[in-house]
């Protein structure tokens, strides 16, 4: 099974590149090009394999979710024009990730069973079980670490280290809770609950752009709608699309990227049942199946997509 791990393209005009956990990033001044690879992380580490098809249903589903949403934030994206590739301005990030939850889930599921009922500086109502729908959605913010783990933080942190400042953090907020109904919303329409997600967000021209990708199963995490009561009802586990059977795949074999732990195998049955999933996800929320490509000149087709739609950005700037 062929992927994509990472890119080398060097272009004339180009004026940085960045390689982030699953990205490669090709600046050209105020312009971006985004390389949705097939590298996956879990636990902020990278896993030494990477997974074919999911860069490209990752790009395909935030271009779909992004271009639903604009109407409630403005976003990065000028164009799309490869399944692999998404053109955008350059935005100055803000240092923190916009957490929100409905349900009680994966890493607030552990924190809840841990013993803890304030997350983020949020008050959680004793009595829940995991994947208990919250009484109302709840932002639980992380710090956006460059290197390292994400962490938790509270609003109050957030205001208090000037991390971000108010009037902005307000706006972030508003725009969170607005965004995740909206994300509700379209999981609904295609039989899924949208369980959590996370949001980033940046500046360009001083205005507040909504940043990287949304409501991919990378940043968010979905429940099938059909069952999901019975199953809650019954103690049974939730049959869920999302990067956290991954994590529980690594859970179960002793890794959660602390120091001394180690990746286990992924074995070809272990990289072709996960590529399967991302497969699944996006027939699941576009109603249509993943296309078949051409894996033999794939580099050749993603350089010369970005090279043309930085040159045609540029060109249609100058006649501006």
């Amino acid at each position: 099974m062929q992927a994509i791990k990472e890119t080398y393209f060097n272009f004339p005009n180009q004026t940085g590149f960045y390689r982030g956990k699953v990205r490669d990033v090709y600046f050209f001044g105020d312009l971006m090009a985004m390389v949705a690879t097939d590298r996956i992380s879990a636990f902020d580490v990278i896993l030494p394999k990477a997974i074919p098809d999911k860069g490209r249903v990752l790009n395909q589903i935030a271009a779909y979710n992004l271009n639903a949403t604009k109407d409630i934030v403005p976003n990065w994206v000028i164009s799309t024009p490869d399944q692999n590739v998404t053109i955008g301005f350059k935005c100055e990030t803000f240092a923190v990730e916009m957490v929100v939850r409905g349900y009680l889930a994966g890493h607030a599921a552990r924190e809840y069973k841990a013993g803890k009922r304030l997350l983020c500086g949020v008050a959680l109502p004793e009595g829940l079980k995991e994947n208990d729908k919250l009484p109302h959605p709840i932002i639980t913010p992380t710090t956006k670490a460059s290197v390292g783990h994400d962490e938790d933080i509270s609003r109050e942190d957030i205001l208090k280290r000037g991390i971000v400042s108010e009037a902005d953090y307000k706006v972030l907020e508003d725009y969170t809770l607005k965004l995740f109904q909206r994300g509700t919303e379209l999981a609904a329409q295609s039989g899924l609950i949208l369980v959590d997600t996370k949001y980033e967000f940046g500046k360009h021209n001083n205005t507040i752009y909504l940043i990287d990708e949304v409501h991919t199963p990378d940043s968010s995490r979905y429940f099938y709608a059909e069952g999901y009561e019975g199953r809650q009802k019954t103690g049974e586990a939730q049959k869920q699309l999302s990067k956290e059977f991954v994590r529980q795949w690594l859970i179960e074999n002793g890794f959660q990227g602390k120091d001394g732990q180690h990746v286990p195998e992924m074995t070809p049955e272990i990289v072709s049942s996960i590529s399967t999933r991302y497969q699944e996800l996006y027939q699941q929320m576009r109603g249509e199946t993943l296309s078949s490509i051409d894996y033999t000149q794939i580099d050749q087709r993603i350089e010369r997509s970005i090279r043309d739609s930085i040159n045609s950005v540029n060109l249609e700037a100058k006649k501006n």
